[in-house]
């Protein structure tokens, strides 16, 4: 039976967490740079632990006015001060089983091999018994690899493709999939097929091992009970990667 993990940034403030934690298999919870705080976090760890999801940490940039979404320029050094200092707060409160980098630092390590080689040692610094979560066949999933960490290939439920594998820029027209239905179609054909479908129409072959649900949206309750229904229709089981 094929298996899917579905995953959600929690712990950065949507009022969502409580309802959407029983629905993922893996948290990626903000650990105060891009959002949250030692209470938020406290409280996420507890959500997860009460559900039995997997905790892993959520590093972005120190930006919050921007939600780390805007790329900064920092070199090797400070890139991987940023992500351990972030992975160790939330470490110091529960054992984590992956991280996931959010936001800017999430796509500028998909593409600049700099950037993810520091993502990648930061991580492997803590152990290689980490599961990094990065976009399916980035830099950042190659830099993984190099450091010796077992690497999950992420792919997103509503947001859609370009012709090459990156994701649509999220300042561009289309760039998020707003239509329940198709984003749940294109969830089943990458855990069917493997195959997502660009803006341009063409059938992009992708790994998907882990499912980014966003948890900020004002449907994300919602939508996520129906896709879980809908996998679990197709004979797909939900479990954890890092399990």
């Amino acid at each position: 039976m094929r298996t899917l993990d579905l995953n959600c940034d929690l712990g950065e403030g949507a009022g969502h967490d409580a309802e959407l934690m029983p629905l993922v298999t893996s948290a990626s919870i903000a650990c105060g740079a891009h959002a949250g705080d030692e209470a938020t976090m406290r409280a996420t760890v507890a959500l997860a632990q009460r559900h039995g999801v997997a905790i892993g940490a959520h590093p972005g940039f120190a930006d919050r006015a921007n939600f780390g979404r805007k790329e900064m320029l920092l070199s090797a050094d400070a890139l991987r001060h940023l992500v351990a200092e972030q992975v160790a707060a939330l470490a110091r409160l529960a054992p984590l089983r992956h991280v996931k980098p959010h936001g800017a630092l999430y796509t500028l390590a998909a593409r600049d091999r700099g950037v993810a080689d520091a993502v990648a040692e930061a991580v492997a610094s803590f152990g290689k018994d980490l599961v990094l979560f990065a976009l399916a066949g980035s830099e950042l999933v190659q830099a993984g690899r190099r450091c010796g960490l077992r690497v999950a290939e992420e792919a997103f439920a509503d947001r859609t493709y370009r012709r090459d594998g990156t994701l649509t820029p999220r300042g561009d027209p289309g760039a998020l999939i707003a239509d329940e239905v198709a984003a749940v179609a294109q969830v089943l054909r990458l855990a069917r097929d493997g195959v997502v479908r660009a803006t341009d129409g063409t059938a992009v072959p992708l790994t998907a091992d882990t499912i980014c649900l966003h948890g900020d949206g004002p449907h994300a309750v919602a939508f996520a009970r129906r896709l879980r229904s809908e996998l679990a229709d197709a004979g797909i089981r939900l479990q954890a990667v890092s399990t």
